[in-house]
This record gives structure tokens, sequence and C-alpha cells, in this order.
């Protein structure tokens, strides 16, 4: 029997929900799910979650960007602000965590707003005012002078990183701080805005503490050198990508063999065409090799012969970030270099951390475009926690060369927008009103969270919060050891101006879109019928 409707138009086993109970509530739940689960990581006092992906790796962390990444998120409104989240993540480096936090937020007051009565349009109108109104307020609260900032000034780095590191790693980030502001300094170009992040590279070693970490201008490769000479300095690298080996030859050829004589003279000839191309590699003043293949066992016993320190690096990722490290270019085949293809290194040296035996690649003089930051720590999962810890400060860094303009951090700002926006929705005439009133109530989510993370009384917080707002003191905001208020400028709490700005006009797009959907139609998957999704937020 054919059905009617839109049951006539779609395949057997399609879905179709709309309306506002079916769709949009549904959507503004899975939204709200969401966000749930990352707020409670927010902040310094943030918990860490325990996730087992679906390859049954483990992650202990409390930074949102990995959560939902491992999470694997099925329900579509909910992808959405994972993928605002990823936004932020890649435009920034940090603030993902706000951003999803936020727009479940402003997805709970639009569902107070719809069961008030509203139109999801009026909502949106609403949200949009808002937010252009907030980025107003925004570059009010810009502390004056912090435009004008010297990148390569490690107090000024640390001022602006310290909030970042300090949300992954509470109580340690003077001990991180530092080690990743010299990283970055070393390795910044002369035009800061070409900043680029995969210059700070991190080597996790296991054991020590953390303040055994330090930070080596260079390179630290973990493995050991090949052959017998573990260390050399001021020397020339040659850098080969196809190996250290006798090559084969491309065509197929038979070799007839008549007497004894014959073969050890065929196996002398190899023995002497390796030695010949090892020697014009001495000869070229080269004295470590670094092979991105393997390393046979002729050519490493004329290696050793002629004195040559020999590296295998097989990560071509690696070698890539090698020739940077060393101004050397990769060659492809085994052959004499010539002097511009030569890299130089100061000391190239075997030294043993923690157990593990690592290959150190240093050069000190100018012209150096990598650094490393070998971080040590008791478990695999904390070192990865670290390493977190040390991208979210070097992504700030590169944020900083692009704008440095600084804003209160400690919920100094989000009290001061709620304040402002609450005054300016009262202002408007029409029913956007109380969405403007609604989404600078969602700013309260902030101060609240991080007081709820820290084991504090929230309300009594944002109500003294809101009355030295109101007495003029806009960079007063929580001081969480204390458990009071305090000024975010004695605190030295300050948060990017970018960081904040993204974070906040990506939540309201996610939100935005999500609240203008108002059908699901889902179309029935070629091969039968869909099987239950297996994590992530259920479809129904």
């Amino acid at each position: 029997m054919v059905g009617y409707g839109i049951q006539s138009m779609l395949k057997d086993g399609h879905k179709h929900l709309s309306g506002l109970d079916e769709a949009v509530l549904k959507n503004i739940g899975a939204g709200r799910e969401l966000s749930a689960i990352t707020r409670t990581s927010l902040g310094p006092n943030g918990m860490n979650k325990m996730v087992i992906n679906h390859l049954d790796k483990l992650f202990i962390t409390n930074d949102a960007a990995t959560i939902v990444n491992e999470l694997e998120v099925q329900h579509p409104a909910a992808k959405l602000l994972v993928l605002a989240a990823r936004a932020q993540q890649e435009e920034i480096g940090d603030g993902a965590n706000l951003t999803i936090s936020f727009a479940g937020e402003l997805l709970e007051k639009a569902e107070e707003l719809i069961r008030m009565g509203l139109h999801p349009s009026e909502i949106i109108i609403g949200y949009t005012k808002a937010i252009n109104k907030t980025l107003e307020i925004l570059d009010d609260l810009v502390e004056k002078g912090s435009e004008n900032m010297d990148v390569r000034n490690r107090e000024e780095v640390v001022l602006r990183m310290k909030s970042a590191v300090a949300s992954k790693q509470f109580g340690q980030e003077d001990v991180l701080c530092p080690l990743v502001a010299d990283a970055c300094i070393q390795v910044c170009p002369k035009n800061p805005a070409n900043f680029n992040v995969d210059n700070v590279r991190v080597a996790k070693l296991v054991g020590g503490g953390l303040h055994n970490s330090s930070v080596v201008r260079g390179m630290v490769l973990k493995n050991d050198a090949v052959g017998s000479i573990k260390k050399v300095e001021k020397v020339k690298v040659a850098v080969f990508a196809g190996g250290v080996d006798t090559s084969a030859t491309e065509t197929k050829g038979t070799v007839l063999i008549h007497s004894a004589e014959q073969l050890e003279n065929y196996a002398k000839t190899e023995e002497a065409k390796v030695e010949e191309l090892i020697k014009s590699v001495a000869d070229s003043c080269a004295k470590v090799i670094v092979s991105g293949a393997a390393v046979g066992d002729m050519a490493l016993h004329f290696c050793e012969r002629y004195k040559l320190m020999v590296l295998k690096v097989s990560s071509k990722f690696e070698l890539r970030r090698f020739c940077r490290t060393t101004g050397a270019i990769a060659l492809l085949k085994l052959s004499r270099p010539n002097v511009d293809e030569l890299g130089y290194a100061d000391s190239v040296s075997v030294e043993e951390i923690g157990g593990a035996r690592v290959t150190v690649v240093k050069n000190e003089e100018g012209g150096n475009s990598v650094a490393t930051v070998v971080l040590r720590g008791s478990t695999d999962s904390i070192l990865d926690d670290l390493e977190r810890a040390v991208d979210d400060g070097v992504n700030t860094y590169k944020s900083m060369c692009r704008d440095s303009r600084i804003i209160p951090g400690a919920a100094a700002t989000e009290i001061e927008l709620a304040k402002r926006l609450k005054e300016f929705s009262l202002k408007e005439t029409g029913l956007d009103q109380y969405a403007i009133a609604k989404f600078g109530e969602s700013f309260e989510m902030v101060p609240r969270t991080l007081s709820e993370n820290a084991g504090l009384g929230a309300m009594e917080i944002i109500s003294s919060l809101y009355a030295e707002h109101a007495a003029g003191n806009v960079k007063v905001g929580i001081d969480l050891e204390k458990g009071a208020c305090e000024d975010a400028s004695i605190m030295k709490i300050w948060d990017l101006y970018v960081t904040k700005s993204f974070a906040l006009k990506y939540s309201a797009d996610a939100v935005c879109t999500v609240l203008r959907v108002d059908q699901i139609i889902m179309a029935k998957p070629a091969g039968g019928p869909r099987p239950p999704q297996q994590g992530g937020i259920d479809e129904d």
C-alpha cells in the first residue's frame, strides 16, 4: 500500500523528524549533553576524563579537543559543536573547551526561550546582535598598551602563555612556561608573523620528573647512533634519504661464474665500489652520515674505517626536520655530496637520559630553526598530557605573534560581558531583547564552572563579582586558591583577546546553525537498515 505525504516520497526505512519537539529540542539536548561532558574539565581545576577509543587506546586528559576527537560523536547536531571546537583548535590552538561549553549554555538558554514561546528565528536574531555587541565590548576591555609587544621578551611571553598552560597543568605552569617560551623565542624568525609551530618539537622520555625537563637548541632523536662513534663536534653532515647501502640495478641480469677466483673478484669489486662511495663522502669533509633507510653492513664497515658517525632516521618527517635543523639537503642515492648540499651541526652526541639512549643534535650558533623541549615524567599518559600543555603554549605564542592584545582572565571578562549585555538588552524593543539578555546570562557559566570545579560556592562568588563590577572594578576575577574575588592584573592572569573572540564567535555560529534546523530527514542507508550506533550520542 502506497503511503501518503513524505512517506510516499522516500524509501522504506527512512526517518523523518520535524517540528520543535522532535527536531529542535532534540538537537539542543544533544548539544547540551556534549557540553556537559567537557564543562567539568574547564579551567585550572578541571577534572580529567578517561577516554578509551575504538582502538583501545587510553587517554587521560582534560583537553577538550582530544576528548571530543576521541569520542567519535555521531549525532549530527552535536557534531556541529565538535566542528566548531576543531576550527578553534586549528585556528588558535587553545579555547576548544570554552567553545563547546559556551555553545552548550547558549543552547540551554535557547530551550528556555522556546518554552517561553519565542520562535527560533527571533532567538537567532537576538543571538547575532548579542555576539556583535560582545565583540565590541571585548575591544573596550583590552589592556592598554598590550598591542605593542616584543615577542622575544621572555617575561611578556610567559605572562600571556601562563593561563593557557595552567588550564592544562595547574601548578606546573611556572616550570613549563619558561621552557616553552625559551624554545619559541629560539626559533622565532625575523618576521614573527611567520612563526611555524612545527619548529618546536617535543621529546618525551619516561623517568625523572618535570623539573628534569630541558630545552635543546636542535633535535633529539629517540634512537642510538649506528656504529661505534658516539660523539663528534663542529661537523659537516650528509643526509641520504635512500639509505646507505649498495644499490641494486634497475634491470635484472644473470652473472655466470666459472671459478672460485672469479667469485672472489666479483665480491672484491662490490667491496671496492662501496669503499669508493664511502670514501667520496669522507673526502667531501662530511663527518656524519644520516640515512633515511637501512644501513648495509659493508657500508657501515667502511664508515667505521673512515671515522664517519652514522645515524638512522626512519621517519621521513623527522628527516625533513633534521635537514631544517642542520641546513642539509637530502640526497636520493649514495654519492659524493656538493658543498652546498652538506649541513652543519655544532655537536652530535649520544646521551643516556633515564635509561633511554638518545642522539642530541645541537646547533647553538645562529640560523637554527628547530628547538626541542625534552619532557620527563613518570608515565606515558602524564607525558602525553604535558605535551598537550606544551602544544597549547606554542600555539598561544603563534597567536600572540599575530595579535598580542590581552584581556583580564579569571572570569573577569565574562562577568563584565554579562553585565553590559544585560544593560544593552534593556535598550532593545523587540522580542529579541529576551534572547540578548539570555546570551548575557550564559557568560555566568564560566565563573560558575570555575567555582564548582574548584569546590567553591558558585552563587556567592558570582554575586560578589557582580557587586565589584557594578562598582567599576572591571578587572576583578576569581582567585581560585583563596576562594575570593581578586584583581586579575594583581594575580597576573591574562587571556589573549584573539583566543576569546574566536571561541565566542565560533560558539554563536554553531548555536545559530543548530537552531536553524527544523527538520531532520535520514534516508535509508544502502545495504539495509542502519546498524545501532556504537559510542557517541544516540541518534534517538
